[in-house]
């Protein structure tokens, strides 16, 4: 059986003790400025900062952190091949410095999502950002339904192996079955998409009325520094690029 996608920590890690919106407000950061750069030198120097952050969100185990970035990796890997292949002078280093570049924006929400509690996301997000309580809620819901997805296709396709329902070596038979999966979750998402609308209506998250939270969200200094110390990081990253000649960005015609 598949391992549930846990979308909190599992127990406290370091990153966790750092307020949801200063994360948020430190990826703002970091996009920001991969966004504006095409170099190599820019996202290495990042990337290489947001991975000593790992051990912080409690990914210390490789084969957690590859059941969590083998998507981003694999993505990355045909960012950067096709770009390559698909450019007239082929030159690798620009293959590489897109590469990085996606991993470098796709990372921090990684660390995010595994040192993060979603419920402190959602408090913080309506405390110190004013985000709509229907909206922050809703989303917390159907995050929280999201390990419930993953554990019924799991179910689904076992009871269809039971069944004797496989694809064998077939590639065309693999599709048709993971395509009536998806519909099976689909339906199931929808019917239970509607039951939680109605009853999270039904205890007054449509009134209009304000409301109050229970659990508070408070933002400490090391939330600034945190902050702080990603834009310290930025800067040394575009420093270093414009030092070493490397530094490409997107607003300046080539």
């Amino acid at each position: 059986m598949t391992t549930p996608l846990a979308l909190g920590p599992a127990r406290d890690v370091p990153l966790s003790r750092i307020n949801p919106v200063a994360q948020l407000t430190a990826i703002g950061i970091v996009t920001l400025v991969l966004l504006t750069s095409l170099d190599v030198v820019t996202p290495a120097v990042v990337l290489t900062a947001e991975l000593c952050l790992l051990p912080a969100a409690g990914l210390t185990d490789p084969r957690d952190l590859w059941r969590r970035t083998w998507p981003l990796i694999l993505g990355a890997t045909s960012v950067g091949v096709v770009n390559v292949l698909l450019s007239g002078d082929a030159d690798p280093v620009t293959g590489v410095g897109l590469a990085l570049r996606v991993v470098g924006l796709a990372l921090p929400g990684v660390l995010l999502v595994a040192s993060t509690d979603p419920v402190r996301l959602a408090d913080a997000l309506t405390i110190h950002w004013r985000v709509s309580t229907r909206f922050a809620y809703g989303a917390l819901a159907a995050l929280r339904l999201a390990p419930l997805l993953v554990a019924e296709f799991e179910s689904v396709r076992l009871a269809r192996r039971t069944r004797g329902v496989e694809a064998g070596r077939s590639p065309v038979a693999r599709v048709r079955l993971l395509a009536g999966v998806g519909f099976t979750l689909l339906v199931g998402a929808v019917r239970r998409g509607s039951r939680l609308a109605t009853a999270m209506d039904a205890r007054g998250f449509d009134s209009g009325i304000v409301r109050t939270n229970a659990r508070g969200s408070r933002l400490h200094p090391r939330d600034t520094w945190f902050v702080l110390a990603t834009a310290a990081v930025c800067a040394v990253a575009v420093t270093l690029s414009v030092v070493t000649g490397n530094w490409s960005p997107v607003f300046v015609g080539g």
